[in-house]
């Protein structure tokens, strides 16, 4: 009689669910590069949906947006190794396209914030080898989640064990 009504927490649209809107909004436009970024984005989830057999969570659709956003960072580094004119059109493109999937993963943690957890990790770990760097990396990952690349961590994890 006198319960309160919990309310649901409002939840973060997941990726799939906008995407076709996306698409369309898209086509509408008449942006090719982001038409093609967002159907390539969409079969990637697909894939991965049905390597799964199940409906992917929030987490795991930012997996997938973070795995395709690598490739293309992987690619624009190839490109500036072998620069000429046609290599600078493609790497113009892969930028376009990984502008198009930052807008799909949460904003990135600011260096000292990540310092700070590093720091507290090792700190808390008792950890003074570099031999033992992945259990900081793990603890520190569970904290940031999709907040920061498991290369960012372990780079920094790295340079404060060495130094």
């Amino acid at each position: 009689m006198g319960e309160k009504r919990r309310r649901k927490k409002p939840v973060a649209p997941m990726i799939t669910q906008n995407i076709l809107k996306e698409i369309a909004d898209a086509l509408r436009a008449k942006d090719e590069v982001r038409l093609s970024t967002l159907r390539m984005l969409s079969s990637a989830l697909n894939y991965e949906k049905i390597a799964k057999q199940k409906e992917l969570s929030q987490e795991e659709e930012l997996a997938v947006v973070r795995k395709e956003a690598k490739k293309r960072t992987e690619a624009i580094e190839i490109y500036e190794k072998h620069k000429n004119s046609k290599t600078e059109r493609l790497k113009n493109r892969e930028a376009q396209e990984l502008a198009v999937l930052k807008e799909y993963l949460p904003k990135e943690m600011e260096d000292v914030e990540l310092e700070v957890l590093v720091k507290k990790a090792i700190e808390e770990l008792g950890v003074k080898e570099v031999s033992k760097m992945g259990q900081v990396i793990g603890r520190v990952m569970k904290e940031v989640g999709a907040r920061a690349s498991g290369e960012r961590v372990s780079v920094m994890v790295k340079e404060k064990l060495s130094g």
